[in-house]
């Protein structure tokens, strides 16, 4: 889901639940505050895990002796990163270049200048920047060196529509993989057909070594998939893409189509596969990854004496459903104390997915927040369960939050507010629902990116 930032307030005041009605929410006030505290705590571990100003300068190569380096990139950490570059190489390497981030998300740089543009949807701003980049690495040469800044949100920042396809048709294309609720990976494969500098063709384009520093936010950190992989070897192809539109029932622009139906018959070169000599020149390092900050977050639990589980950086699905799956696991653990004894974390990164039925209108909120609403009505106010859902990039969907916290007496506050929780699922709009209880997790955005974080911490009732 994706629509315009607005401002909402982290917190409200909270009206007390009817305790006839839920006793089992009766949360004591200092035990709910120490549960939400630490939750939030972890969250702050599994971004810092990932901030570039931390992670960057340890993976770059030493300064380059001879001729220009060009410093390029896209995505949701690419101004961060570029900071980071340019302070490790301060002083000890003639830096110049550009790298494209989503709006909000820039930040001061001295020498590699930062364009802001379109995200999840591209935009002529992205499409102006990625031509910029393409066309300052075409004119390296091989004594000149490139550094490629890739992170999660590059597909749609750095879009470069092929030849006959126009931005309006991307766009198009972008929109209805995004309503399908085509999972990231399937809707790179097809993007990378529809580009002109991604699916490793911008390697392909540099004359000079390339050297990409890579912020994984996709299910098993493929990178390929990561920013639809502009300097990766690419095993898919048009034929795969084309799959992909009839998998999901998606109606594409006619140009689009055309372009995929002529690709798959060999009429226009496939993107550079694996075993390609160009790659030769190329070296990739995965700098951050998902499971990196799930453990992050897990020295947080364990450092307060509970038990943290990490159950994968892989999760995706539709939200709901996956927490549908939570909330049984969390059902037995309450009844059994198995397959883990409480007081337990239960950790999990990755990417679900939201799909909006056709037509739908009042939507808000994003797959985090729609994760964590359907856990709340799973668990109808189990007493010592509280949770957190929040994407790392600090913006979960339409609106401006990163994601939502829940507890026992996340319902009965709700239905005080006038916002029962099946209703606001119903209409996918869990962002009205933990706006009314003022449980919306609000940082504004972290400048990195490695996917969803969701923390469901067990007490002993």
């Amino acid at each position: 889901m994706s629509g315009a930032a607005m401002s909402h307030p982290t917190s409200t005041s909270n009206p007390k639940p009817d305790p006839a009605r839920h006793a089992a929410e009766a949360v004591p006030d200092a035990r709910r505050d120490s549960a939400r505290a630490l939750l939030r705590e972890s969250f702050r571990a599994a971004v810092s895990a990932a901030d570039p100003l931390e992670i960057v300068a340890a993976h770059l190569p030493p300064p380059h002796a001879g001729g220009r380096t060009l410093v390029v990139g896209a995505g949701k950490a690419a101004a961060s990163m570029a900071a980071a570059v340019e302070r490790a190489y301060q002083g000890s390497a003639t830096l110049e270049g550009l790298v494209v981030t989503r709006y909000a998300h820039g930040m001061p740089t001295d020498h590699i200048r930062v364009i802001e543009a379109g995200h999840p949807v591209p935009d002529e701003a992205g499409e102006q920047a990625a031509a910029d980049i393409l066309a300052r690495v075409k004119a390296l040469t091989e004594n000149d060196r490139l550094i490629v800044l890739v992170s999660g949100g590059g597909s749609s920042l750095l879009s470069l529509p092929a030849e006959g396809i126009s931005m309006a048709d991307l766009k198009a294309t972008t929109r209805e993989l995004l309503r399908c609720g085509a999972p990231i990976t399937d809707m790179n494969i097809v993007r990378k057909h529809l580009s002109r500098i991604q699916g490793g063709r911008l390697a392909q384009a540099s004359r000079a070594p390339v050297t990409t520093l890579i912020v994984s936010d996709v299910a098993g950190d493929d990178p390929s998939a990561i920013a639809s992989g502009p300097t990766v070897p690419d095993p898919s192809t048009y034929a795969d893409a084309l799959a992909i539109l009839r998998r999901f029932g998606a109606n594409v622009p006619a140009s689009v189509q055309s372009h995929l139906e002529r690709g798959a018959r060999g009429e226009i070169d496939e993107t550079p596969k694996p075993g390609d000599p160009l790659f030769g020149r190329v070296d990739n390092r995965m700098i951050a990854t998902a499971h990196g900050s799930l453990e992050a977050a897990a020295a947080v639990f364990r450092a307060h004496g509970i038990q943290p589980v990490v159950l994968g950086d892989t999760v995706t699905g539709e939200a709901r459903e996956v927490a549908q799956v939570y909330a049984a696991l969390v059902r037995e653990i309450r009844a059994y104390n198995a397959p883990f004894a409480a007081p337990v974390a239960l950790i999990s990164g990755g990417e679900c997915t939201v799909t909006l039925p056709a037509g739908a209108t009042g939507a808000r909120g994003g797959r985090c927040s729609e994760f964590l609403l359907s856990l709340v009505v799973e668990l109808g106010g189990a007493p010592g369960v509280h949770a957190i859902a929040a994407d790392t990039d600090g913006i979960d969907g339409s609106e401006d939050n990163a994601g939502a916290i829940a507890d026992p007496t996340s319902l009965a506050r709700a239905d005080a507010a006038g916002t029962p929780a099946r209703r606001q699922l119903d209409a996918h709009d869990a962002w009205g629902f933990f706006d009314a209880i003022g449980d919306l997790v609000v940082t504004g955005p972290t400048r990195t990116n490695v996917n969803d974080y969701r923390a469901i911490l067990i007490l002993q009732p």
